[in-house]
């Protein structure tokens, strides 16, 4: 059956065209008009970027279009690069996958005396206009027009694989992609939210710099009415698809992606830090990075309880391991709460659960150990294998069972694991970074033919032993309960295990089903069934199809909604998984 999944969904904000400014001559029209209405002798410009946008390409347009007494480009006040990547080392650290929480601040990139010297300098200009622009421009002067633009950062991904952009204020644009993601994702992207949330109010226009050569530009009000509106209704964020080197086919039929891509190992369908969010203003489609919901819109989104517990976190991911005609995923295991506090600052773990929305005859996953395992012996043959003295055995050590369509696995932190090949699997964890600890990876190289990351050193000190065949079947293995019944709906909570702060719940039906968030975030994915339809009873929103396998977030401000099976799929058995914090 020919594929319904949407790649590119949108929050309708805007029936005009015209309050979105798309290309340099109208983006620089509509700042020209601002100029001339404010009748100043003296306009300070200020256009601020995020990590990885293109400034080339707006300075270019500046000259094109504004007579600038000055133009003030930021980067030419950064420290001297080595000392930056001094400052940053006790947070970058020498792992190659693991850097540390931290509070830098887009400022502490500067040299505070070049930058007092230039914010005097632009004090001292009397007359005409003025543009400071770069990383950081807000830090320069009391804007008289703060512009933001901005970008997603799996944009940003791509640029870094492309080596177009490198970490912020160092010279290593040919560094690997791994090490410039990590440095990013520890660092700079932290950096650059903080600074983005500090001056959010303050920002008169936004602009989209996703697509360097289409640039778009909203104005503050109607971008701001866009966020409200988002978190007043469902929504899904715009997913995003990798290959790896276990991947699978799987993604490429229901997604409808590139036929000619190897494989894609994974689908990001609901990780707001990295998704993007698609405003439809008429005929325009703006992107903005879905984060910005998080960190304006908290409250809204999450529901105060989630909020107070986690701040402007999103803490709930969902996402897809595809290894059908594929291979292993790599065998793993996520730190303990004590052990993720102690070592890198993080105050919950990755708690996590594999649900199989599809399984051939030959699917398994590995879960626990074997009863009364050797320790020992086993991390000593992990650190063989490492070395490529020989192979690692994992039946020898870990259990291996039979999976299927609709199992649910529970994966509490200090389990070892991983899904076999020929499966896939709706992975729905909890999001405090990315602290996996792999253990063995099959004896494959990464996709760059290089070996991928190995970290035994932390794993062995986190496995938990006593979560042996018995104790996984008995508390991970479809640990389902009835919760209620009639003859159109059967509701199920499937986990997670008790350790953990995700609750899931199933739902089948072939009838409309009612949900209340009791203002707490849920997010839900439909598991069977072709398309359903999602409406508020008190048509506070419009209603909103949901296709096979997307996933929805439904804001803790929306307090009730219904899900019908729709279109082809009336009459059918349909069935949701169904996220929320436990409170």
């Amino acid at each position: 059956m020919h594929s319904n999944y949407e790649k590119f969904p949108y929050v309708e904000i805007s029936k005009s065209s015209e309050l979105c400014f798309a290309g340099w001559q109208h983006i620089f029209l509509e700042i020209n008009r601002l100029i001339q209405l404010k009748k100043q002798n003296k306009t300070i410009i200020c256009m601020d970027l995020y990590h990885g946008v293109d400034a080339s390409k707006i300075r270019g347009a500046i000259g094109d279009h504004v007579e600038a007494v000055a133009v003030i480009e930021t980067s030419a006040f950064l420290k001297d690069a080595g000392n930056i990547q001094e400052m940053v080392f006790p947070f970058v650290t020498d792992d190659p996958v693991f850097g540390k929480i931290n509070n830098l601040e887009i400022a502490d990139f500067f040299d505070q005396e070049k930058l007092h010297r230039q914010k005097e300098q632009i004090r001292a200009i009397e007359s005409g206009i003025i543009v400071v622009l770069g990383e950081g421009a807000a830090l320069f002067a009391d804007a008289d027009i703060l512009i933001y633009a901005d970008l997603a950062r799996w944009e940003i991904q791509k640029r870094m694989k492309r080596n177009e952009v490198g970490n912020f204020g160092v010279n290593n644009l040919d560094e690997s992609f791994a090490l410039k993601y990590k440095q990013g994702y520890f660092l700079d992207w932290r950096a650059f939210d903080r600074h983005k949330l500090a001056f959010f109010d303050q920002i008169d226009y936004f602009m989209d710099a996703n697509k360097a050569d289409e640039p778009k530009m909203l104005g503050a009000e109607i971008y701001r009415k866009g966020l409200d509106q988002t978190v007043k209704r469902p929504f899904r964020v715009v997913p995003f698809f990798d290959p790896g080197p276990w991947g699978g086919q799987w993604l490429k039929e229901v997604a409808d992606l590139d036929r000619n891509e190897i494989n894609y190992a994974w689908g990001f369908d609901c990780v707001p830090e990295e998704n993007s969010l698609l405003f439809k203003i008429g005929e325009h489609i703006f992107e903005l990075p879905s984060i910005n919901l998080v960190l304006t819109r908290p409250g809204s989104l999450l529901g105060k309880a989630v909020f107070g517990e986690f701040g402007a976190e999103f803490p709930i991911r969902f996402d897809f391991l595809d290894t059908m005609e594929g291979g292993n995923l790599s065998l793993q295991v996520h730190p303990t709460r004590a052990y993720i506090q102690e070592h890198f600052g993080m105050s919950y773990t990755q708690d996590e659960s594999y649900y199989f929305l599809e399984a051939q005859d030959d699917a398994c996953v590995y879960l626990g150990t074997h009863k009364n395992v050797d320790a020992n012996a086993m991390i000593a043959d992990l650190e063989n294998a490492q070395k490529g003295v020989t192979d690692f055995d994992a039946d020898k050590y870990v259990n291996k069972l039979s999976v299927k369509k609709h199992d649910h696995i529970l994966i509490p932190a200090g389990t070892i694991h991983c899904s076999g090949r020929n499966a896939v699997v709706l992975e729905i964890s909890a999001t405090p970074y990315i602290f996996t600890f792999k253990l063995w990876d099959w004896g494959r190289l990464g996709m760059d033919g290089k070996p991928r990351p190995i970290n035994i050193e932390h794993g062995k000190n986190v496995i938990d032993y006593t979560r042996d065949e018995e104790w996984v079947k008995e508390h991970l293995f479809n640990n389902i309960t009835g919760i209620s019944l009639n003859g159109h709906v059967k509701e199920e909570s499937t986990g997670l295990h008790e350790t953990q702060f995700i609750e899931t719940r199933r739902h089948w039906f072939d009838a409309k089903v009612t949900h209340y968030t009791h203002g707490n975030l849920n997010v839900v994915n439909l598991v069977e069934g072709r398309e359903v339809v999602v409406e508020s009873p008190d048509n506070l929103f419009e209603p909103y199809v949901i296709h096979y396998a997307e996933t929805f977030i439904v804001p803790a401000d929306v307090s009730v909604y219904t899900i019908t099976p729709y279109g082809k799929s009336v009459g059918n058995k349909c069935a949701t998984l169904k996220a929320y914090i436990r409170t």
